[in-house]
């Protein structure tokens, strides 16, 4: 019979240890329970399956009275032995009766509440973040946006993983050719397994660019805000951050919390934002420059300062900033891989211990451990940890620039990251738009913040660009 081979199939192509194949004979039948048992829950299988087994032979038939009496709703028939076997590794457990074969979800994956965001820290809004279940996550998005606009296709990824993917969108909204290429360039994915969304950052974007394109983030807040923008959130089964694409480059300025602020406060802590992200990457650049070819450029007690304080030191100021900036990255890898709770000590040593006596042995200049700190602390105002290994980099090249030409270099190579961010694309979107092309509705909403009563979207992003007026 079919189900025979069914049964035959699954048994010849799963082995597993904790594989459990139950055979329950009622008068003449023969019922096969099989189940997972580390994935699965017993309780619930002994409790609302087992037990009505006990009756069956009142039953006239059998299969559709445990169709339509046990309480489970996410409930399938079966046919296929590949089907079988998927469903069974997503936690189901199979029934076979007669001819006939039904899965009942059952599952019992370990999940972690919901907590706080650990990395993307908000003073005002709300404070839950996603978790490594994927329905948990779309049930964050869609408690926010109650609509049936807001849509979600599947893919399942990876030849062993078999991920779940699913891509959101709101109907009405996003322009749907952009939904369509995501989706098909994520059903081109071929890969063994996805562990994380992060993996598939490589297969959506094309960029060559430092700076990401994608934006990662573990707030559903965020992630509804951007849906409402127009953009796509995908979200990967077991792994707790979302990616929105597209993004650009005035997107990192923003923090979900913008949102729920004045604009007037919001505007002060943009360009905040905006004058730590260059001197993050200027400020050690700036500084060898004018120490080493551009003297003329500092006045004259400032310079006398300069050099009394770099009498002692023997290395020259390039070789002075890469010890610092190489030290001070040890240390914030450091920090991060290590338990919380040595955090403080690895900080009291390295900032206070080894940079004063570096300083009273003569190795560092203090002025540079000064300069490099301002630059490295303002890196860290953006949470994303793409664009602060961005500004590293960049930090490095302007640098060897300025080292070589002085401030000719660090000129020549502000002009190769306005062009490089320039020449980016993110999903053929501009990636420094509304600045070029320029947008000034957009920019309503960029650096400066507008209390605009009329709201309009993107319109890269949407055909739908009325958002709501506020009467």
């Amino acid at each position: 019979m079919v189900i025979c081979m069914l049964l035959e199939k699954i048994k010849q192509n799963i082995n597993l240890e904790d594989i459990i194949y139950r055979d329950i004979k009622m008068s003449n039948k023969t019922i096969t329970v099989i189940e997972i048992d580390t994935i699965t829950n017993s309780f619930d299988i002994n409790n609302f399956i087992l037990k009505r087994l006990t009756i069956l032979e009142k039953q006239n038939d059998l299969y559709n009275y445990l169709y339509n009496s046990l309480p489970c709703v996410n409930m399938k028939e079966l046919t296929d032995y590949k089907e079988a076997i998927k469903l069974l590794l997503n936690a189901f457990t199979i029934m076979v009766i007669d001819d006939k074969a039904i899965a009942f979800e059952t599952i019992n994956f370990p999940i972690r509440g919901v907590s706080e965001s650990t990395y993307e820290k908000a003073i005002t809004g709300p404070k839950d973040s996603f978790i490594e279940h994927l329905n948990t996550n779309i049930g964050l998005i869609r408690k926010r946006i109650k609509s049936p606009n807001l849509k979600l296709e599947n893919v399942n990824v990876g030849k062993y993983s078999n991920t779940q993917v699913s891509i959101m969108y709101i109907d009405g909204i996003a322009k749907t050719d952009l939904k369509d290429k995501i989706l098909n360039k994520i059903k081109d994915i071929n890969i063994d397994g996805i562990i994380d969304s992060g993996y598939l950052k490589k297969y959506l974007t094309k960029s060559k660019s430092i700076f990401p394109t994608i934006k990662v983030t573990e707030r559903p807040d965020l992630s509804s805000q951007a849906l409402l923008e127009g953009k796509i959130v995908i979200l990967v089964d077991n792994s707790p951050n979302a990616l929105i694409l597209p993004s650009f480059f005035i997107d990192y300025f923003h923090t979900s919390d913008d949102y729920y602020q004045k604009h007037v406060n919001i505007t002060f802590i943009r360009i905040i934002r905006l004058l730590a992200f260059i001197i993050s990457i200027i400020l050690p650049s700036f500084y060898i420059a004018i120490t080493t070819y551009n003297v003329d450029f500092i006045p004259i007690n400032l310079l006398v300062n300069f050099i009394s304080q770099r009498t002692m030191v023997p290395f020259p100021a390039f070789i002075e900033a890469l010890i610092m900036i190489i030290s001070f990255e040890i240390l914030r890898e450091s920090d991060a891989r290590i338990p919380s709770t040595w955090g403080s000590a690895i900080s009291i040593l390295g900032g206070l211990v080894l940079g004063e006596a570096a300083v009273s042995a003569g190795i560092l200049s203090p002025i540079m451990i000064i300069v490099v700190a301002i630059s490295a602390i303002s890196g860290l105002v953006f949470q994303s940890v793409e664009v602060v290994n961005a500004i590293r980099w960049w930090r490095f090249l302007l640098i060897i620039l300025s080292s070589l030409l002085g401030l000719y270099g660090i000129f020549l190579g502000i002009i190769l990251i306005i062009t490089n961010l320039s020449d980016t694309k993110s999903f053929d979107s501009d990636y420094l738009y509304p600045f070029a092309p320029i947008n000034f509705e957009e920019q309503k909403d960029g650096f400066i913040k507008t209390n605009e009563k009329i709201k309009k979207r993107n319109p890269i992003l949407s055909n739908n660009h009325i958002r709501g007026v506020i009467k």
